[in-house]
């Protein structure tokens, strides 16, 4: 451990403690010699000076949010003691700034499945997709029995039955997120090939559905509408066999890495998520995109109190002008339902010593690191552009990552501070905050980005995380895969009949 406290800008009236600090521990931080005049647990901020009443709180270079009493250096600083700065729609300028990557292309290479269509895909899974909730029960069934069929066979990664709740009694907007979730499903590359089960009555009728689609390999998606036929597990096993047998076929073979596309996420944060695990995504986002490459970062939510930095790195005023109807539009949602906009950090976020929702975001948007923004996405939207997208989606962690999945991203990388086992529909990869939680959690945790505090650069972490991020697009199963945990959540906004 090379010391016991990290300022990470020069602004800062904060430090963070990178291990459990004692009250009367003397510290020295840039030339002056500081008491701490309370425990600080780690992860946790402390008063560098002295703060006034109202004065603005530093951390990151940019205010958290201000003192609500005047605090002493040495002090612990947290949610009980720092308010929010945020509150309500903002009017914003463009002030573009320039990026510079300076990152050397290489040639790199994963073995990925080229589809039919020229699309790319990092699995190679049958998906059992239902239009509607009533169908849950016959989908779990159909994918639990060919498991059974096909145990010990190569040639299929994994047979996946996905169900949801909706497809029926829903209007507006929700019924169109809905359709739109479960079509980018169905023409998502990861899946070989997709059974779509309907019941035959739901609002999300088959055969409009069908139409939805728009072009699709109908050689690998199949419908089966349930109260059409006689038995239907008999008439659904008959259909998936003849699907597993097309998607057993499929070969992996070299894909530039060009064509890896990438969500980038984080949820149980902590007091270290924006000093390791997220500027390692960053990083490793800004290499990505400079190899031609692809990201997405999401959960707008956690953008507030840091969107003028993700504003100003639009590559022209349509594309800002979009990112601002984005957060606006969020924060509408908010006031429509009488939240405040500020109100975000969980009790395990400020137990892990996130104070406001301006600390979180700026510590999340560190995933997208410095490149330009390329594209904004709305809710349910396919990626059209490479480089650096915004997606619409609350920060709640299934149903962003699920939007992640559906806008055409092959993998999530899911950064965390106090641990989550889920994953949703493409392989969501756990990268720890910190080593304790890599080492309680093996079973939860695919890479350990703590050591960034400890012994290790984080230009070196980023190396090994790259090799990990090529192994895995090749076939590594990550920890929710081996688990078999999958789960979808389509964002709901509306009423329910």
């Amino acid at each position: 451990m090379k010391t016991k406290y990290l300022q990470i800008n020069p602004a800062d009236n904060v430090a963070v403690a990178i291990v459990n600090l004692s009250a009367g521990e003397k510290l020295t931080i840039n030339g002056v010699e500081i008491i701490l005049r309370e425990d600080i647990p780690t992860g946790h901020k402390f008063a560098i000076k002295d703060l006034a009443e109202g004065e603005d709180v530093i951390k990151y270079g940019y205010p958290i949010g201000h003192a609500i009493t005047s605090k002493k250096q040495g002090e612990w600083m947290n949610e009980n003691n720092i308010k929010t700065n945020l509150a309500g729609l903002l009017d914003y300028n463009y002030n573009p700034k320039e990026v510079a990557l300076d990152i050397p292309k290489k040639e790199l290479t994963f073995k990925g499945y080229r589809r039919k269509n020229g699309d790319v895909g990092i699995r190679n899974e049958i998906w059992i997709i239902p239009t509607v909730g009533c169908v849950n029960g016959i989908i779990a069934q159909l994918a639990e029995n060919l498991r059974r069929e096909t145990e010990g066979k190569e040639g299929v990664d994994a047979i996946v039955a996905y169900p949801h709740n909706y497809g029926c009694s829903q209007l507006g907007d929700d019924h169109e997120n809905t359709k739109k979730i479960l079509r980018d499903m169905v023409l998502h590359p990861n899946a070989a090939a997709v059974l779509v089960v309907g019941l035959g009555c739901e609002n999300n009728q088959p055969d409009a559905f069908r139409e939805f689609l728009g072009d699709y390999d109908q050689d690998r998606v199949t419908f089966m509408v349930t109260q059409k036929v006689g038995d239907e597990y008999e008439e659904g096993m008959k259909l998936l066999r003849e699907l597993y047998a097309k998607a057993a076929t499929d070969r992996r073979v070299d894909i530039p890495l060009s064509e890896l596309r990438v969500g980038l996420k984080c949820g149980g944060s902590d007091g270290f998520s924006g000093i390791t695990a997220n500027p390692l995504l960053g990083m490793f986002s800004d290499f990505l995109i400079a190899q031609g490459g692809t990201s997405v970062l999401t959960e707008v939510p956690e953008m507030f109190g840091a969107e003028t930095i993700l504003m100003n790195r639009c590559e022209n005023k349509e594309l800002f002008s979009q990112t601002v109807d984005l957060i606006n539009n969020f924060k509408e949602y908010f006031l429509s339902h009488g939240e405040p906009v500020g109100e975000n950090p969980s009790p395990g976020n400020k137990a892990g010593g996130i104070s406001t929702l301006e600390e979180k975001a700026l510590g999340c948007t560190q995933k997208c690191g410095k490149s330009y923004v390329s594209g904004v996405l709305p809710y349910g939207e396919r990626l059209k552009v490479k480089g650096l997208s915004l997606l619409s989606a609350p920060g709640n962690d299934l149903v962003a990552s699920t939007a992640l999945a559906s806008c055409g991203c092959h993998m999530v990388l899911f950064t965390t501070g106090r641990g989550t086992p889920f994953g949703t529909y493409v392989p969501t990869m756990k990268i720890s905050t910190n080593s304790g939680l890599a080492e309680r959690k093996p079973g939860w945790i695919d890479f350990n980005a703590g050591v960034i505090v400890e012994d290790e650069p984080m230009e070196k972490t980023c190396e090994r995380f790259i090799d990990y991020i090529i192994k895995v697009a090749s076939g590594e199963f990550v920890n929710n895969e081996k688990k078999n945990f999958r789960e979808i959540a389509i964002f709901k906004t509306g009423v329910t009949l």
